[in-house]
């Protein structure tokens, strides 16, 4: 436990699958650790070269203060977290403050404010997700992005081609595939406009789930009807690393999600060269610059899906424009070691309260 003697940062990860919330976590933890000495509290899918703490281990350390008498800070972003910080602190003496990072763009429940006003301290992720919090939060810091990985691509062709999908264009959509991401809503969109357009190919990359079968089967049924086996993939779960290789290769990307608390994909894209095609969920119509670095469309509107897909594959040199000005949008306004730096501040001033 000396090894962690002078953490003064612990970060919350009870997350049992890999979310948005987990990538994040993980690409602002590199930038973090060079300005504050830092651990995560549970180990699952945090890379071998950053310190995690268990539960006990957690307990252990806050029971005293730092060497300097200061209070150690628990980063949480999730209820799940709130409350190992509430146990922490009340039931077994814990000293540290407790900052909570507010990402939903819905009502919370009871239960969920309740834990909220517990808190020390209240970050939100947008303007629209602190709309939705009973109380101004003390700071808005919106998420970044990891442009040392997520790279505009040199030769959109190239990066295409070596990815070994049929055509010249690629369109993409990424997370979950289940109802809530509205990656049907890509497919019916696509089934009506990849036959008059060759040149595209659909890329769908992430985890099914059990639970999520029978929507995807209902997706592969309508492929397999429209005789589009060879022009629609789904790629299943990536590991992480090969993630922005893919994004290179794809000249627009998607995000059609009936509901979403942040949402990094559009973002990521867009830092790799390609146009989006989003649905207003989140925050992404506060983000992305409609007909500037794509276009944005209503919740569930397949029409609108259709119109805008089909504008985005015809007209391929425009496109091309709209990927170059997302990508300079986003190293301008969104790089993830802007927003390490502002965490850490706030993690000072609330250290020094």
């Amino acid at each position: 436990m000396s090894s962690f003697e002078n953490t003064e940062l612990i970060i919350g990860n009870s997350g049992r699958n890999f979310s948005g919330g987990t990538s994040i976590t993980i690409q602002l933890l590199s930038y973090q650790e060079k300005k504050m000495k830092l651990a995560v509290l549970g180990r699952s899918f945090i890379p071998a070269e950053f310190k995690t703490l268990n539960f006990f281990q957690f307990i252990k350390l806050t029971r005293k203060t730092l060497p300097n008498g200061k209070k150690r800070v628990f980063y949480t972003r999730r209820n799940d977290e709130m409350i190992q910080g509430l146990i922490a602190k009340y039931f077994f003496g814990s000293k540290i403050k407790i900052i909570f990072s507010s990402s939903a763009q819905r009502n919370h429940t009871k239960f969920t404010k309740w834990l909220i006003s517990k808190m020390d301290s209240i970050v939100a992720t947008s303007k629209k997700a602190a709309s939705y919090l009973l109380k101004e939060p003390d700071i808005v810091i919106p998420h970044g992005i990891d442009l040392s990985r997520f790279t505009l691509s040199q030769s959109k062709k190239e990066s295409w081609d070596l990815l070994g999908f049929p055509g010249s264009m690629g369109i993409g959509i990424f997370g979950r595939v289940r109802y809530s991401k509205g990656i049907d809503i890509l497919v019916d969109a696509a089934m009506n406009v990849l036959p008059r357009h060759n040149q595209a190919t659909l890329i769908i990359c992430g985890e099914t789930q059990v639970e999520d079968l029978p929507y995807k089967n209902k997706m592969l049924i309508k492929i397999k009807q429209a005789g589009l086996e060879n022009r629609v993939f789904f790629l299943g779960k990536k590991p992480f690393e090969e993630l922005p290789k893919l994004f290179r290769g794809m000249s627009v990307v998607a995000a059609l999600s009936r509901n979403e608390g942040y949402g990094l994909t559009p973002l990521e894209g867009m830092a790799s060269g390609a146009a989006v095609l989003t649905s207003s969920a989140g925050v992404w119509d506060e983000l992305v610059r409609d007909g500037i670095d794509g276009y944005v469309v209503d919740v569930d509107n397949v029409d609108q899906t259709k119109e805008k897909l089909n504008l985005l594959i015809e007209n391929s040199s425009k496109t091309k424009i709209m990927g170059e000005n997302a990508a300079k949008y986003i190293s301008e306004n969104f790089s993830v070691e802007n927003e390490a730096e502002k965490i850490i501040k706030h993690v000072r001033d609330v250290q020094n309260i």
